[in-house]
C-alpha cells in the first residue's frame, strides 16, 4: 500500500511539475513574442489591429501558448484527478489511459476556439473598415463588450460552468467514459466547461490587445481565483458587477481604459 501511495505521489508531482513548466515556458514565449513579434499597423486595417498583424499560423501558435500559460495552472486539479483515477485502474489490473490523451483533447478544443476567434476578429475588423458608424462608436462598443462580459459573469450558465470546473470529483462522477476515445471526449467536455466559464474574459483581450501581457496576467489571476479559491463563486459575481460598472464608465469616458484600446484606435 505504501509503495502504491509513493508511486501516486511521484506521478502527481511529475504531472503537476510538467503542467507548471509548460505554463511557465508559454509565458516566456508570449513575453518574447510581445517584444519581438509583428506590431499591429493601422495601414493593415482594423483586422490587423485586432489580430496584432499576425497571419493565422503565427496567431494559432501564440493562441495555444496563451491558453497553456493561462489555463494549465487552473486545469491542473482536474488533470491530476484524471491521472489519479487512471493510475488506480492500472494498479487494479484494469484498462487505463495515459493522461496525455485527456490533455491533448483539452487543448484541441481551445485550439478550435482560437481558429474561430481569428476569423471572427478578421470579419469584425473588415466590417469596421467599411462602416463609419463602427469606427466612430469604437469606444462605446468596447464599453458594451465589457458590460456584456460582466453580465455573463452573473448568468446561470457561467455559474454552472464554474461549479463544474471547481469540482474535479463531480466531473469524474458525472462524465466518466471508458477507453482512449472516451478520455478524449472527457478532455473536450472539460475544455467546454472551461471555455464556457472564461470565454468572454478572453474576448476582452481583443480590444485590450491580444498580446497585452498585463491584461493577460490580470485575467489569469482572476480565472485562478474563481476556480481555485474558497471564495471563487463570490469573486465571479463581484467581478461581474465590477465589469458592468467599468464598462459603463468606458462607454462614457473612453480615456478611462488603461493603456488605451484597439477599439479606440479605429
Amino acid at each position: 500500500m505504501a509503495t502504491v501511495t509513493v508511486a501516486l505521489t511521484r506521478q502527481r508531482n511529475f504531472i503537476l511539475a510538467t503542467l507548471l513548466a509548460l505554463a511557465a515556458g508559454s509565458w516566456g514565449v508570449l513575453a518574447w513574442q510581445s517584444y519581438t513579434g509583428p506590431s499591429p499597423s493601422a495601414s493593415g486595417g482594423t483586422a490587423s489591429l485586432l489580430t496584432m498583424g499576425m497571419a493565422i499560423p503565427l496567431f494559432m501558435g501564440m493562441w495555444v501558448a496563451m491558453m497553456a500559460a493561462m489555463m494549465f495552472p487552473t486545469a491542473a486539479p482536474m488533470t491530476l484527478m484524471f491521472a489519479r483515477v487512471q493510475s488506480s485502474r492500472r494498479d487494479a489490473g484494469k484498462p487505463y489511459v495515459p493522461t496525455a490523451f485527456f490533455v491533448t483533447a483539452y487543448l484541441a478544443l481551445w485550439g478550435a476556439a482560437g481558429v474561430l476567434a481569428f476569423f471572427t476578429a478578421t470579419l469584425i475588423g473588415r466590417l469596421a473598415d467599411q462602416s463609419p458608424w463602427l469606427l466612430t462608436n469604437g469606444p462605446r462598443i468596447t464599453g458594451g463588450i465589457i458590460i456584456l462580459a460582466g453580465l455573463y459573469q452573473l448568468s446561470p450558465l457561467k455559474a454552472v460552468c464554474l461549479r463544474t470546473c471547481r469540482s474535479p470529483v463531480s466531473f469524474i462522477l458525472n462524465h466518466w467514459r471508458e477507453g482512449r476515445r472516451g478520455s478524449m471526449v472527457m478532455g473536450v467536455q472539460h475544455a467546454a466547461y472551461c471555455l464556457g466559464c472564461c470565454w468572454l474574459l478572453f474576448v476582452l483581450l481583443f480590444p485590450l490587445g491580444i498580446m497585452n501581457l498585463a491584461a493577460m496576467g490580470v485575467i489569469t489571476a482572476l480565472i485562478f481565483a474563481e476556480k481555485s479559491t474558497p471564495w471563487g463563486m463570490r469573486i465571479a459575481n463581484w467581478l461581474g458587477v465590477g465589469l458592468v460598472v467599468f464598462g459603463i464608465v468606458v462607454a462614457v469616458l473612453p480615456s478611462s481604459l488603461p493603456g488605451g484600446t484597439m477599439m479606440m484606435s479605429m
